[in-house]
């Protein structure tokens, strides 16, 4: 019988946050499909709605804890796929190197233009 293997530490932090992570995106997906394909059809979606969308704090504050948390769910996910196919050593340093600048840029950009849609939130 083969063994299970991870490299997540069952019970350990970075377990436990990829399902809360996968548990907060699936209710947040829900709410995107819910309010941008059934209360507002594709042809009622233009920049000037989602702009006014993003105006609002709650809005806009849930697309940025979407972009932190889809950013590290996915990232993580890699980096651990990635140890778990045999990545050790220097190798695994650059490659999380690369991960975490990879991460640092994504979310960057992203606050950029969530506050760009907003009206420049100062942030």
């Amino acid at each position: 019988m083969a063994e299970r293997y991870s490299s997540f530490t069952p019970g350990g932090t970075m377990w436990l946050l990829q399902r809360v992570t996968a548990a907060f995106l699936v209710v947040v997906l829900a709410f995107h499909f819910f309010l941008l394909h059934f209360v507002n059809h594709a042809d009622e979606v233009s920049f000037l709605a989602s702009s006014a969308r993003m105006e609002t704090l709650s809005y806009y504050s849930l697309m940025v804890l979407f972009l932190v948390t889809a950013t590290f769910h996915g990232v993580n996910g890699v980096y651990n796929a990635l140890i778990n196919q045999g990545l050790t050593g220097r190798k695994k340093q650059l490659i999380k190197g690369a991960l975490i600048l990879a991460s640092i840029v994504l979310i960057v950009q992203g606050i950029r233009t969530a506050n760009a849609w907003a009206g420049g939130f100062p942030l």
